[in-house]
């Protein structure tokens, strides 16, 4: 039997609620259909913004989106997403399957789907082949309330009050799709570029900047930016930054067989968990470099693009990345974010890939049809640890499981607390074995259970669809027994729990 002991007085920190981001590229149906359609589409919408899918997130509180990309941003030149719908620009998307982009969806688009959710603005700016003055005059056109072209512009273009923008991405990926560059060569760019991104109202609170970080392992690329970003800087101004990057994303098969999202074997299950844990090693790896520059911890890690990325269903478009969402992805989200938890010193903010119809998604639509997928209700029951601190627990006595090399925790864990509410999170890795948890509150005194939770199936393979949007929903869970500050738990396999206490 596995035991978790809680120290109800040890507070590690805040889990900022960034943590739970979500991320929505310019990228097959995520936007167009996803979030977004047209006024006459004959889908209930506000302006545009499906009200089925703003209402379903709002019950997530989503504390932040980032837009427009992803690889997309970095192609992305925002003059062409604003104006008349009629006369804005057409491109092609070249990044994700040659489509044609008609930019109906831009900068006012973009902040009034966050003004429908409440959330926090991530906007990335195009580095790669975008200039200084553009994106500075993007920071003008989105904030600034005087007297100047861009203000006047947006004020044309029919919004007179400046919009907050809360964290700005300096670029995306620019080891990669967002310029091929070396992190010297980037790190140089990024100090010239975010000199532009300033603050023009003293009102409000500083724009957040995001500097592009590593890819995976990619542990020079940290610590070359992070060198050449602290060369000759006063300390106080933190290598211009105030959050650098991380992408990872859970590939069972590896990058370029990836696997299907619903056909795997118990294997393949385990090989799943194995790499989603992998994150951790990767945060802590790079972590410590950046302890080295950064000591104090005032810069935070934005792991601004994680999740599963499978082969996309047979019948669409490769460039789209439309996959399903299984219990084995309500896993890999509560193992994720169990560990972004414990981490919360350095890990400030995580994004999600991404929102809707496009790999993990929270939600898949079709027409004017609309589910919540696993991922979803795991994102529902996990909001309680939006802003509360972390608690100090322990959990021994749990064995390695899995398959081959692929050898797992079987339970894994996080605690919070947040006004005097306690909230336990687990995770049952198993396919197979049911797991018992003794829980002891350090203190001794009597506590209630307020809430209980939980989202599984018993066939590892289980996913909702559009016939049937109720196989894997979030439930009661009454697995428990309480006694003064004792409780005994019994995990269902494949299963994420949530229960809460005072």
């Amino acid at each position: 039997m596995a035991k978790l002991v809680i120290n109800e007085a040890k507070k590690q920190g805040k889990i900022e609620p960034e943590v739970y981001g979500q991320f929505s590229e310019h990228l097959g149906r995520g936007i167009y259909e996803g979030l977004f359609v047209t006024e006459d589409s004959g889908i209930a919408n506000v302006n545009g913004m499906r009200t089925d899918v703003v209402e379903a997130l709002k019950e997530l509180e989503v504390p932040v989106l980032r837009w427009p990309g992803g690889c997309f941003a970095d192609e992305y030149h925002w003059k062409d997403g604003i104006g008349p719908k009629e006369t804005r620009k057409r491109m092609v998307n070249t990044n994700w399957g040659g489509v044609v982009e008609d930019n109906s969806f831009g900068t006012h688009e973009f902040m009034e789907l966050c003004r429908q959710l409440g959330c926090k603005t991530y906007v990335n700016g195009n580095l790669g082949s975008g200039t200084v003055q553009e994106m500075a005059e993007w920071i003008e056109y989105m904030t600034f309330d005087g007297i100047s072209p861009m203000a006047d512009l947006r004020k044309k273009n029919g919004h007179d009050a400046p919009w907050k923008v809360d964290y700005f991405g300096v670029g995306n990926e620019n080891w990669g799709c967002g310029g091929n560059m070396n992190p010297e060569h980037y790190a140089n760019e990024y100090r010239r570029y975010q000199t532009f991104v300033k603050n023009l109202d003293p009102d409000q609170e500083p724009i957040q900047k995001v500097c592009c970080g590593a890819n995976v392992a990619d542990y020079y690329w940290t610590r070359d930016v992070l060198k050449t970003c602290f060369s000759h800087v006063e300390k106080k101004a933190h290598g211009h930054m105030d959050h650098l990057s991380l992408h990872y994303y859970v590939h069972p098969k590896g990058w370029e067989i990836k696997g299907s999202a619903t056909d795997f074997d118990e294997e393949t299950w385990y090989q799943t968990l194995y790499k989603a844990l992998y994150i951790e090693e990767l945060i802590e790896r790079h972590g410590t470099i950046m302890d080295h520059f950064d000591p104090e911890k005032k810069i935070g890690m934005a792991i601004d693009e994680w999740g599963t990325w499978y082969t996309c269903e047979p019948g669409t478009d490769p460039g789209f990345l439309y996959q399903q969402n299984t219990v084995r992805d309500a896993l890999v989200a509560g193992i994720t974010m169990n560990i972004f938890n414990k981490h919360c010193d350095r890990v400030k903010m995580a994004c999600i890939a991404q929102t809707v119809n496009v790999l993990q998604a929270m939600l898949l639509t079709e027409g004017e049809k609309m589910i919540k997928t696993p991922t979803y209700h795991v994102f529902h029951m996990y909001r309680h640890h939006q802003g509360a601190n972390l608690l100090g627990s322990e959990l021994t006595g749990v064995e390695d499981i899995g398959m081959g090399e692929w050898l797992v925790p079987k339970v894994t864990e996080s605690v919070s607390e947040k006004d005097g509410i306690i909230t336990m999170t687990l995770n049952n890795l198993s396919a197979s074995e049911q797991e018992e948890v003794d829980v002891h509150f350090i203190g001794d005194r009597d506590h209630k259970v307020l809430e209980a939770r939980i989202v599984t199936h018993e066939d590892m393979h289980t996913y909702n669809t559009f016939d049937e949007p109720d196989k894997v929903t979030e439930q009661a869970f009454n697995g428990y027994t309480l006694q003064g500050s004792r409780m005994k738990l019994v995990l269902p396999v494949c299963s994420v729990v949530e229960i809460r206490v005072k």
